[in-house]
């Protein structure tokens, strides 16, 4: 949530990004006080959700994608889903393997 929370904050800045950047650094001040480090490496498998978001809201692309509507139609260009989801589904499951990497050497059973 931490990390969803930064990237939505940094995709936004010209409009209510310093709100949610400034509540992803309280929630990352808070984990790394109260909760183990490595919870603070979620944070890298949450910046992937943007990019999900990205490839779902493109899926229909890449190009010029109409719709049908009461008034008419409408059109918007989209791009190609595909880089937005290799991008999400890398940072998820980097930081799901960074995470069980780090709980593995803090148990001791490498």
């Amino acid at each position: 949530m931490v990390g969803g929370c930064l990237a939505f904050g940094l995709a936004a800045l010209l409009t209510v990004g310093i709100a949610f950047i400034a509540v992803a650094a309280v929630a990352a001040v808070f984990l790394l006080r109260t909760g183990p480090r490595e919870a603070i490496v979620g944070g890298l498998a949450g910046l992937a959700l943007p990019a999900f978001y990205l490839a779902y809201l493109n899926r229909e692309g890449p190009g010029n994608v109409c719709h049908t509507t009461v008034d008419g139609s409408t059109c918007t260009d989209e791009y190609a889903p595909v880089p937005f989801l290799a991008v999400g589904t890398t940072l998820f499951v980097a930081g799901f393997l960074i995470f069980l990497m780090l709980e593995r050497r803090r148990r001791g059973t490498c």
